[in-house]
């Protein structure tokens, strides 16, 4: 059987962004959703074959899968389509990839780690903009810096996000924030922490979030002390400060679903000119028990733009082939140079 691979989610902003730049680099996923009236006129358009299945029906999604080498799974919130997605790739013992960058679900899929070595097959969550740039760059510290005992990373990315983006953060935006405290997940007050940092066009401030290298960048590097920022405007880091305080409310049904009506009526993601226009940038530090600090920094296509490609690729790796069975990260399967594989992508070494 010629390797194949599904692509779940195809219908969303990112999933369509996935099977496009797909199709110009020669495959021929096999698109599915939930819905086949949402996916049906994307695969005619494309000329590919789709499917239709609900993750909470067994035995559709198995029979969805029995013939698939490798799953990309985008439909989130990944909180709560993850786990039966996993579940049917464990016995169908296919692939699974996905883009999340939710800290539970990465922890999750790393607590299956021996059933998929059993089933012979790799789990690789988060194989987008979350995580694989900053996962790449947290590799790449540790390996200037074997010693290291804390890591801090941080991203500014200019322009929108899509409206599944909004969505999975209105469902986590009562939960607070997280950090890696030696080695084990913390739970500590949005907005944590405000650093300065450079990202490349001179300081600007950043705040603490539950960004997804809380949990892959211990499995990458070891390193037992993860904080990860984000650059934000002042009148939204005020607002996540804001949160610590009003948590209980946004965590009311009422209170999302108002917010998730709202974001129906906003575009579904960034136009083409402004992912073509945009870029991420993103900084990491190291440092050991001495002292010694080293930095570096990565600039990156626009986020959305940079998930199809990174998600694209490694598609293309394990139907080649290569892979490592169990629970993995971007960059502990595929190295820390794996970013540099991309256009306009480019890595600044400093010594703090």
């Amino acid at each position: 059987m010629t390797p194949n691979f599904l692509l779940y989610g195809a219908n969303g902003y990112t999933g369509e962004l996935i099977a496009r730049l797909a199709v110009q680099q020669g495959l021929r996923p096999i698109l599915a959703a939930r819905n086949s009236q949402k996916v049906a006129p994307l695969a005619t358009e494309l000329g590919l074959e789709y499917r239709a299945f609900a993750l909470d029906n067994q035995s559709a999604t198995d029979s969805a899968l029995a013939d698939i080498t490798v799953v990309l799974h985008c439909a989130g919130p990944f909180s709560q389509t993850s786990a039966p997605m996993v579940a049917g790739c464990l016995r169908s013992q296919t692939h699974y990839l996905d883009i999340t960058g939710e800290i539970r679900v990465f922890e999750e899929i790393a607590s299956q780690d021996t059933l998929a070595k059993t089933a012979g097959v790799m789990l690789l969550p988060g194989v987008g903009f979350d995580v694989v740039p900053s996962d790449c760059l947290a590799a790449h510290l540790k390996g200037r810096l074997p010693s290291a005992i804390r890591l801090a990373l941080g991203f500014q990315t200019l322009g929108r996000i899509s409206r599944g983006t909004a969505n999975t953060m209105i469902e986590a935006q009562h939960q607070g924030g997280k950090i890696r405290r030696d080695g084990v997940l913390t739970t500590v007050p949005a907005a944590f922490k405000t650093r300065s940092i450079d990202f490349g066009q001179g300081k600007v401030e950043a705040v603490t979030i539950p960004w997804g290298d809380v949990a892959t960048a211990f499995y990458s590097t070891g390193i037992p002390n993860i904080e990860v920022y984000a650059a934000f405007p002042a009148s939204t880091r005020i607002l996540a400060i804001a949160l610590r305080y009003v948590g209980w409310l946004l965590k009311l049904p009422a209170v999302q679903n108002f917010q998730k009506q709202l974001i129906q009526n906003q575009p579904p993601g960034p136009s083409e000119t402004e992912r073509a226009e945009g870029k991420t940038y993103l900084w990491g530090e190291v440092e050991d028990s001495t002292g010694k600090r080293l930095s570096s920094r990565l600039q990156c296509p626009e986020g959305y733009t940079l998930t199809a490609l990174t998600a694209v690729k490694i598609v293309q790796k394990v139907l080649a082939g290569e892979y490592t069975c169990g629970f993995q990260t971007p960059a502990k399967v595929y190295g820390a140079d794996f970013i540099l594989d991309f256009p306009g992508v480019v890595r600044e070494d400093f010594e703090n």
